[in-house]
Formats: structure tokens, C-alpha cells, sequence
């Protein structure tokens, strides 16, 4: 039921596992040849280099500064034992101590070099400049130094790096993947339910509807198997009715062959009678004469219809004026119901129709005067046209008292009628033409109180 839905998964996984892993490897693969060229390794070097450099400098001053104390190029300040309270902390510190002489570092950050020499009354300090070099601070930014290059050596930035990037890219690739099985959903949930809908109308279900929620290809689809699946359904009971038409009509023509065959020597022999007038009771004779043409001309009618019923008409299709064919049927009748009253709502467009016209005529004919019949004195017909999906549509209303459940179900069923004097094969005969002409009949709600019909024949040009 998801085999869609898993291949378009299944796809995306073939498309982008691939490319995945060669990301992750080249990104890899560049981090880590970028941090060998890191300054790190380069900055430890040059620190302890530099390092050296200055202790170097440093010990040279300070053989520089003793050679010239010794050969008395420098002269010394003196600091008197006698007054202690005057000397400088680092002095007073050194006096304290046991050492006999001292190296130290003094001036604005360390730029100067004194040498202090313990003497029997005082202490003896020679200074000498260090040429601009503060060493104090040289020693501050060695430590620096040495610290940032120990933080980084404690960090591992290469494995920092690539997990960061692995779980970046994992989780664009899941995103990516969760809006993937949302959209494989969308695409295969629908195609699902129209396979489904197929299976159904392919199993004889033609009543199987969908629902098009959506304005797109598959929407579209929906909508087209919905009317694919109403349409069949339409030539399903078309096809069903017209089997039934047939059926009757072969009835028929046998009925109206044995009738004729019955009927030709009893109209011949009671002609024969009245012509002779010989013998017998002549009041009798012209009653009973009578009586027995009357039943012959009434089984003549029935002959008349089963035959019009049975007969098979060559249906020539053409270009038809609706509203001026109802215009002339409805003036047709109004001699007959005289009483009734003819409304029309006719569409201005001028609809045409490709069909019969003895077919049109016929319907209209026979649906005016029954909904006339049914309006009865002082009653209205309605009559109505207009187009609807490439059909021209024809509806007759009437004020009568409408159709019952039960005359509903069998109202186009030959035989059924419910006239007084009725044979139950106008409608039949109808329904039957309409569909030779491609369209159909049907009832529906009358906007009159009473019964309705619609005639829907193909619009000419489609």
C-alpha cells in the first residue's frame, strides 16, 4: 500500500547517501590539512626561540655590566649602612640577605640592569641600559605565550571540528529526510485512494466517488475519474434501460402482429353485417355492431402505440432552435388546455441542440401535455432552458400534485402509467428517443409544487 511512498524514500536515499559521505570526507580531509598549517606549532617555536634570544642578551649584559664594574667604567651609587631608612626596597632587601652581589631588573618595565655588590659600610649599585628592551614586560608576553600555546595543545581541534561538521550535516540531511517522507506521504496518499477508487470501478463499483482536496495534477486526476466513473454509471443505466426498451419492443411487435391478424376479418365481418341488415333484431344488430367496433378501434390504438413503441426510428441528428421548439410545441397544445396556463424562463443565449427534430418534438410533446394534464384548469406549466457541461437542458414544471415515491422508481417502465386512460408508453417512448439522440430524461424537484422533468440533449458543437 506504500510501495510509492518507500521507492521515493528509497530514491532520496540512493541520491544523497553518496554525495554525503564524499561532503563529509573532501570537508574532512581540507580541516585537517588547514590546522597542519596552524600558527600554533609555528608561534611555540618562535617563543622559545625568542626566549632564548633575550636570555642571551640578558646574560651578556650582565658579563658586559661586571666587566665594566670591574675595570671602573661605571661608577656606582652608594647606599650608606648608616642611613638605612633612605634606601630603596630592592637595596634594603639585598643588604638583608647573604648574597655578596645581585643582578636585577629596574626602570619603566624593566629597561635598566643594576648590579649590587654588598661593601663593608653600605651597598654599591651599578646601572647600565638595556638599549630600549623592557625585559618585564618581554616576560609577561613569554607567558602569554606559553599559556595560549598550552590551551590550544589541551584542545583537540581537529576532532572539535569534524564532529561539529558530522552532526551539522546529519542534521540538515534528517531534516531534508523528514520533509521528504512528509512529501512522499502527500504525493503517494492520494494516488493510493485513486488506485483504490480504479480497483472499485474495475470491480463493478461504478457508484465509487473520491474527494479532490487538492488544485493540482493529482486533484485534476481525481476530478477526471470522478466524471470517468458518473459517466459510466450514466451509460450503465442507459444501457440497462435501453436492454429493457428492447426487450418490450420485441413484445410488442408480436402483440401488435397477432393483434392485426385478429382484428382484420372482425372489423370485415361486422362491416359486412351492417351492410346486409338481413335477419335478426336490427336495434340489437346496430348495438352490438357497435359495440364491437368501438373494441376494435380501441384495440386499433393500442396496435398504434405498441407499434410506434416497437418501431425503431432512424434517428437524423441536426442543429435545433431549443427555445423556438418549445415556443411551438407549448403554442401547439394551448388549444387543447386552453385553461392552463404556459410560463417560459428561456435562456437569451439561445441554446442549440444536435439532435432528431421528430425525436425533440415527440418529447416535448409528450411531456407539455402531461404536465398540462396534471396542471388541470386553472394551472400552470413552467417551461424552462439553458445550458449545463456542453448539454442544453429543458425542464418542465407543472402545479400539479406531484409524483409519489412509488411513480418515481417505475415511471419510464413500459405498461406503467398512472393515467385514467393511459398505456404507459409515452415516457417509455420518451426516455427512449432522448437517449437515441444522446442525452437522457429524469425528474426533478419541481419548483411548482408539482412534477418535473428535465430533458438534457448534446449541445451542437460539442
Amino acid at each position: 500500500m506504500h510501495r510509492l511512498r518507500n521507492r521515493l524514500i528509497a530514491a532520496f536515499f540512493a541520491a544523497t547517501i553518496v554525495p554525503l559521505f564524499a561532503t563529509i570526507w573532501i570537508t574532512t580531509s581540507l580541516l585537517e590539512r588547514s590546522l597542519d598549517y596552524a600558527t600554533t606549532e609555528e608561534l611555540d617555536r618562535l617563543s622559545r626561540s625568542l626566549e632564548e634570544t633575550v636570555r642571551e642578551f640578558y646574560r651578556r649584559d650582565r658579563l658586559a655590566l661586571r666587566e665594566a664594574v670591574e675595570a671602573g667604567d661605571v661608577a656606582p651609587t652608594f647606599h650608606d649602612a648608616a642611613a638605612p631608612e633612605n634606601w630603596p626596597t630592592a637595596v634594603e632587601e639585598f643588604w638583608n640577605g647573604t648574597e655578596t652581589d645581585r643582578f636585577q631588573l629596574s626602570g619603566a618595565g624593566g629597561d635598566r640592569l643594576d648590579y649590587l655588590r654588598r661593601e663593608e659600610n653600605g651597598v654599591s649599585v651599578y646601572s647600565r641600559a638595556l638599549g630600549g628592551i623592557r625585559m618585564e614586560e618581554v616576560s609577561a608576553d613569554f607567558r602569554e605565550a606559553r599559556a595560549l600555546v598550552d590551551s590550544v595543545r589541551s584542545r583537540d581541534l581537529q576532532r572539535g571540528f569534524t564532529l561539529t561538521l558530522i552532526l551539522l550535516v546529519a542534521g540538515v540531511w534528517c531534516v531534508s529526510l523528514g520533509s521528504l517522507i512528509y512529501l512522499a506521504h502527500r504525493i503517494s496518499r492520494p494516488i493510493q485512494e485513486l488506485t483504490a477508487g480504479l480497483t472499485a470501478l474495475a470491480s463493478g463499483n461504478l457508484e465509487s466517488r473520491l474527494q479532490a482536496q487538492r488544485d493540482d495534477e493529482v486533484g485534476r486526476a481525481v476530478e477526471a475519474f470522478n466524471r470517468m466513473a458518473g459517466q459510466l454509471e450514466q451509460s450503465r443505466e442507459r444501457l440497462v434501460y435501453l436492454a429493457q426498451i428492447a426487450s418490450w419492443q420485441s413484445l410488442a411487435r408480436k402483440t401488435a402482429h397477432e393483434l392485426k391478424n385478429s382484428l382484420t376479418p372482425i372489423r370485415l365481418t361486422v362491416e359486412e353485417i351492417l351492410a346486409r341488415e338481413a335477419g335478426g333484431d336490427r336495434e340489437f344488430m346496430e348495438q352490438a355492431s357497435q359495440i364491437v367496433v368501438n373494441e376494435v378501434e380501441t384495440l386499433e390504438r393500442r396496435v398504434r402505440a405498441f407499434t410506434e413503441f416497437s418501431r425503431e426510428p432512424e434517428v437524423s441528428p441536426e442543429v435545433l432552435d431549443v427555445n423556438a421548439l418549445v415556443e411551438e410545441r407549448a403554442s401547439f397544445l394551448k388549444p387543447v388546455h386552453p385553461e392552463t396556463r404556459y410560463d417560459f424562463q428561456l435562456d437569451q443565449a439561445g441554446p442549440r441542440a444536435l439532435a432528431d427534430p421528430d425525436c425533440v418534438n415527440w418529447i416535448l410533446t409528450n411531456l407539455i401535455q402531461n404536465a398540462a394534464e396534471a396542471a388541470g384548469n386553472k394551472g400552470t406549466v413552467l417551461l424552462t432552458t439553458g445550458s449545463e457541461n456542453g448539454n442544453v437542458i429543458v425542464e418542465v414544471h407543472d402545479s400539479g400534485p406531484g409524483l409519489s415515491e412509488a411513480a418515481s422508481r417505475s415511471l419510464f417502465e413500459p405498461t406503467i402509467t398512472f393515467k385514467k386512460n393511459g398505456m404507459g408508453l409515452g415516457l417509455s417512448i420518451a426516455r427512449k428517443d432522448a437517449l437515441l439522440s444522446g442525452g437522457d430524461i429524469m425528474t426533478v424537484p419541481g419548483v411548482l409544487g408539482g412534477a418535473a422533468f428535465r430533458v438534457v440533449l448534446p449541445a451542437a458543437g460539442h
